[in-house]
């Protein structure tokens, strides 16, 4: 996803003055080192004519900057700064929490940094998160038996009018559809490459993917389609599970996955994503070589193309799939994610 930055002389200043207001939206390149940085980097400072932003290390990288050693901007990009965490933790405690504007102002907060991190990172207003929230419990009572005015009353809403047009702006369908339907949950999961953002549905994980990545949206449209379900930010009991994998994955002490997956697709992609979760750990694959795993040696295009649909990424691990040459193609999260992927499993080496 494109993010538009703030005026070039804000990003400076914030730089300058290490504000960590600015954590996660921007990462500055050195031009007279060749590297990139955090807005919170200790490292003594650039004269303004020597530097130049970017919305995220992805494009440092592509700029050709390498990243800093001292505050190592690679580790955990868009983690939340730590004037946010407070408020984050109070909304994880309590996700039927309401503030205004003048509960955040309480808290020391300027709203309209809030609204910013939040629309740079969920792509919505804090007020909207917070109601998305809301409706992912309500949702949830509901599916499991309470009726539609004791879920209403328990999300704080006083008309249950109010609550059913909320319900139906969020989810696609009134509070009364709830047995039969479903929503896919979703949240950001931190890791050294940049934020993933994964989904879940009671049965499993539908969802893993860099949410820089280019066709994400896309992604997201086909999986509502599919499933016939709305994404909606929340919780759910899958993601303490992912996340606690995709942190072993990473310190190179996981080589296999057993999160539960959930896995729409047509037959032929089907067949693709199971050859996929054969590739052993530490090992790649050429797409001709993939093909013929699944018994169609002359299918390698339509099996790329069923590997570019894979939505679920690390877990069904595309990126162990190479160019018959050898040579490093075609990965929705980008070619440099795909090496780091390749190296961080080599070095730990095969079964």
């Amino acid at each position: 996803m494109n993010h538009s930055l703030p005026d070039s002389e804000i990003l400076y200043s914030a730089l300058v003055n290490r504000d960590s207001n600015f954590e996660g939206i921007f990462v500055v390149g050195v031009k007279t080192t060749g590297i990139f940085c955090r807005s919170t980097c200790t490292a003594r400072k650039p004269k303004r004519a020597n530097v130049e932003f970017f919305a995220s290390a992805h494009d440092a990288l592509l700029a050709g900057y390498r990243p800093c050693k001292v505050c190592t901007p690679l580790e955990y990009n868009g983690a939340a700064p730590d004037w946010l965490k407070p408020l984050l933790a109070e909304i994880n405690d309590d996700p039927l929490i309401r503030l205004r504007d003048s509960d955040l102002r309480a808290r020391g907060l300027d709203p309209s940094r809030v609204s910013y991190w939040f629309k740079r990172h969920h792509e919505m207003t804090f007020q909207a998160y917070l109601r998305a929230l809301r409706i992912g419990q309500a949702f949830g009572r509901i599916k499991h038996g309470e009726s539609v005015t004791g879920a209403a009353l328990e999300s704080g809403y006083e008309s249950l009018s109010g609550f059913a047009d909320s319900f139906k702006k969020t989810t696609g369908f009134s509070p009364s559809k709830s047995q039969e339907s479903q929503l896919i949950a979703t949240t950001r999961i931190l890791t050294p490459l940049g934020p993933m953002l994964a989904g879940a549905t009671d049965d499993g994980i539908c969802l893993l993917e860099f949410v820089d990545r280019r066709m994400l949206e896309t992604q997201l449209e086909r999986l509502s389609k599919l499933l016939n379900a709305e994404c909606v930010p929340g919780f759910c009991k899958h993601f303490d599970r992912l996340s606690s994998q995709l942190e072993e994955y990473f310190s190179g002490k996981r080589r296999e996955f057993d999160v539960p997956l959930v896995l729409p697709g047509t037959p032929f992609q089907q067949r693709v994503w199971t050859a996929l979760q054969t590739i052993p750990y530490g090992s790649t694959r050429s797409y001709k070589e993939q093909a013929e795993t699944i018994g169609l040696p002359n299918a390698v295009r339509a099996v790329a193309r069923a590997n570019g649909d894979n939505r679920i990424a690390i877990i069904i691990p595309c990126h162990r799939v190479i160019g018959a040459d050898g040579n490093l193609t075609g990965y929705g999260g980008g070619l440099w994610r795909k090496q780091y992927l390749l190296n961080l499993e080599s070095s730990h080496g095969p079964r």
